[in-house]
């Protein structure tokens, strides 16, 4: 690394996505907002109103829980409404995308004509 690209010491590199607009989004006027508390409002990511990641099931790496009829409850959860969550749900897309994959049909058994010696 030469003198100019060098980076001052203690001062890591920032991901590629962070301060870039396409990574946060805010929607005050939303009906809702904000849908969960406990984030600050001058930093709550609208981004991913509807989680991504709920299709991960218990691999979503939220805070969340089941309730008595096994459906997933995600409201104490924060994670895609955190500005610094983004690089993380954009990293588990590998996941979803292989979720979404579409799956090779069983192989079908070729139906062998008994006719061999009924003759």
């Amino acid at each position: 690394m030469s003198e100019e690209t060098r980076r001052p010491e203690g001062q890591e590199e920032k991901p590629f996505w962070e301060g870039k607009h396409y990574a946060f989004f805010c929607n005050r006027e939303c009906e809702f907002f904000p849908c969960h508390q406990g984030v600050d409002p001058e930093q709550f990511n609208c981004l991913f109103c509807y989680c991504p990641l709920y299709a991960l099931g218990e691999k979503c790496g939220g805070n969340f829980s089941y309730n008595e009829r096994g459906i997933k409850d995600c409201s104490a959860c924060r994670l895609p409404h955190v500005p610094k969550s983004y690089g993380y749900i954009i990293g588990k897309y590998g996941e979803l995308m292989a979720l979404a994959a579409r799956k090779p049909a069983p192989a079908e058994e070729k139906a062998q004509p008994e006719t061999a010696g009924k003759e």
